[in-house]
């Protein structure tokens, strides 16, 4: 049962170039776009917003907006995460990223999650990840060879297990639901 109140929905952006982030995002990473149109902005100039979902059920997920300013001290976006539904969904990702150019991947462990670090075309970093059945401390972070399939989660448990606060996420996942105060039966 998730905390009451609020939940994540979606996110906008500024870009340079929408249409290069609009294929980028509907091309490599499937999203579709659900409308597009223009609206002032600060200054009166229109500025074009590009919406963009990967689930039926969320008019959108990303907004891009143009107006990005061309000279940056340095990106303000850390990462946009998304989250695979399998490791062999992620491991497929890989592949097509590499078969397309894509020479800025960085694939890691998290010790409680396996990512692909790879940038859009504007820089923003993006992490395309798939969480793993158990828990460790965090920050962590090691490089991980996603080539061989076969054997990839039983090298992942195995570099879990030696990392400090392993256990079953299903344990870790009770303890936040009570520090959170939405364990079950709970009262709000």
């Amino acid at each position: 049962m998730p905390r009451p109140g609020f939940s994540f929905s979606h996110f906008g952006m500024y870009v340079n170039d929408v249409a290069k982030v609009e294929d980028f995002y509907t091309r490599i990473l499937d999203f579709t776009v659900t409308d597009r149109g223009q609206l002032p902005g600060p200054n009166g100039t229109p500025m074009d917003l590009v919406f963009l979902s990967r689930d039926p059920d969320e008019h959108h997920q990303i907004v891009l907006i143009t107006g990005r300013p061309e000279a940056l001290a340095f990106n303000p976006i850390n990462q946009i995460s998304l989250k695979a539904d399998s490791l062999k969904t992620l491991c497929a990702m890989y592949r097509t990223l590499m078969a397309g150019g894509m020479t800025a991947l960085v694939p890691v462990t998290h010790g409680n999650a396996v990512s692909i670090y790879v940038p859009d075309p504007e820089g923003n970093r993006l992490e395309l990840y798939f969480d793993l059945p158990w828990y460790v401390s965090q920050p962590m972070r090691v490089s991980i060879d996603l080539a061989d399939e076969a054997t990839l989660m039983q090298r992942l448990e195995a570099h879990a297990r030696s990392l400090p606060g392993f256990k079953p996420r299903s344990e870790w996942r009770a303890e936040m639901a009570r520090r959170m105060g939405v364990e079950q039966g709970a009262k709000h």
